[in-house]
């Protein structure tokens, strides 16, 4: 008899749980014409406060909303061949869903889907939102781009299984949460600016697995807008990512500490800007990245390294933090294909004069290169540092250097790099050597081999 009860709690409290809000059923027509956006929060509104389960957006219908609200305990379920659209319309965007939190991009604060404070919420299915973002609907000129999802001091989120698709700006801005999960996604944000897919800003326990990016800007970011909001405890596995500028980018708006990273399984490819793009500006400090087995194609700077100041952050103080630390990066079994490319597709890692990256490994990393490196490029000396009177108001790109002397690896202003069998092959002749040091303390570079034939 007390098996029996235990079952029919078991079975009565699963049903409690599982309960659904098809959102048609609270006055939504789906025919993506009439604005469906009091009927979904009001779905929503209802499912939290009766202790959470389902909103469901049905198949086949296609529910047009402009901003709506996450609450607690709810799952915004998209069924198999729905699509939750966004409004055309900025003016159903509203202004109390925080901001942007880079500097001179204020026209990017609105969102179409936002959370505050919110518990134990998730994004889940087989269907797609897609938020409408192109240029006819929205620019900057014509008042604003809004990002699709922002979520600002939550804890305990997922984002399994939907596709996401034209967002105006950002896909994503994750804002000083705790207890993430992305899974089985795929990003799709080709049809306006500045389309990052996933951008974690003072996030801790973020776990991104088995997913696809196609952006046109960094897929996936980690940041730090605030100096007391680490970024840490974050693993990235088994993903895809093509890009029109990074595949990740580490740092940039870096008031905050970062620590404890795995990047692991994925592959890049057609990437426009450098793969794995690590920068430190302002003041925090980062350490403990591991980078492991990654297949590149066509990705100019596979990794990218830079450490110096800028102010990335529209909260960021207008003077300069001093610098702190960039130490502790592990890079192994990494293939790089970029044959199809120009010269300048070396590996490049800098400090500046007196702030040194440290502890550094590169292990077991083949790249086969375009190569056409001349004699004049072996000899450049003139290789710009990143500072304030190089970068002006801009970020620390490669396009403020240009091609470098090395045909594989330039690294500078380093104490404490190892680097162990590398194999650079070299299509077309070229005049640099493969591994060039300036100001490397600590250095050693062995089982360097170039067109199969070890190298000195």
């Amino acid at each position: 008899m007390k098996k029996v009860l235990q079952l029919f709690l078991l079975s009565f409290s699963f049903s409690i749980q599982a309960k659904n809000y098809n959102v048609l059923d609270y006055g939504a027509k789906g025919d993506g014409i009439t604005k469906d956006t009091q009927a979904v929060q009001k779905a929503i509104d209802l499912c939290s406060k009766e202790g959470g389960g389902k909103i469901i957006i049905p198949s086949g219908k296609r529910v047009l909303i402009g901003t709506i609200y996450l609450k607690d305990f709810v799952t915004l379920y998209l069924e198999n061949g729905s699509i939750l659209l966004g409004s055309p319309n900025y003016s159903d965007y509203t202004t109390d869903t925080h901001k942007n939190t880079y500097k001179n991009e204020p026209h990017m604060d609105r969102c179409l889907i936002f959370a505050h404070n919110a518990r134990s919420f998730s994004i889940e299915g087989k269907g797609t939102i897609d938020a409408n973002g192109h240029p006819e609907n929205f620019t900057k000129e014509k008042g604003g781009r809004p990002m699709m999802l922002r979520f600002l001091n939550c804890n305990d989120i997922h984002l399994r299984d939907v596709t996401l698709i034209n967002p105006a700006a950002w896909t994503s801005a994750w804002l000083y949460c705790n207890e993430i999960v992305v899974d089985g996604i795929k990003i799709i944000s080709r049809v306006n600016h500045n389309g990052d897919g996933l951008d974690f800003d003072g996030c801790t326990n973020v776990k991104v697995s088995n997913s696809s990016f196609d952006t046109s800007d960094d897929s996936i970011c980690l940041q730090t807008s605030r100096a007391d909001k680490p970024c840490k405890d974050i693993t990235i596995t088994n993903c895809v990512f093509t890009s029109k500028w990074a595949a990740m980018r580490f740092g940039l708006a870096s008031r905050g500490d970062f620590e404890s990273v795995t990047v692991s399984n994925c592959t890049f490819h057609d990437i426009l800007d450098s793969g794995l793009k690590i920068q430190m500006n302002e003041g925090g400090e980062m350490k403990n990245m591991i980078f492991s087995n990654i297949v590149m194609k066509n990705v100019p700077r596979p990794i990218f390294m830079t450490f110096c100041q800028q102010r990335a952050g529209v909260d960021a103080p207008i003077e300069m933090i001093p610098m702190k630390a960039m130490h502790g990066f592990l890079f192994e079994n990494i293939i790089v294909d970029n044959r199809d490319l120009d010269k300048n597709t070396a590996i490049f890692i800098t400090g500046m004069p007196k702030h040194y990256i440290s502890d550094i490994q590169l292990k077991n990393i083949q790249m086969t290169i375009a190569g056409g490196g001349t004699k004049e490029d072996a000899k450049k000396k003139d290789i710009k540092e990143f500072t304030l009177e190089t970068l002006g108001n801009w970020w620390p790109e490669f396009s403020k250097v240009g091609t470098l002397p090395a045909s594989g690896i330039f690294a500078r202003h380093i104490d404490g790099l190892a680097i162990d069998n590398v194999h650079i092959n070299i299509i077309n002749k070229d005049a640099r050597k493969p591994v060039v040091f300036d100001d490397v303390l600590n250095g050693s570079a062995k089982n360097i081999f170039v067109n199969r034939k070890s190298v000195k």
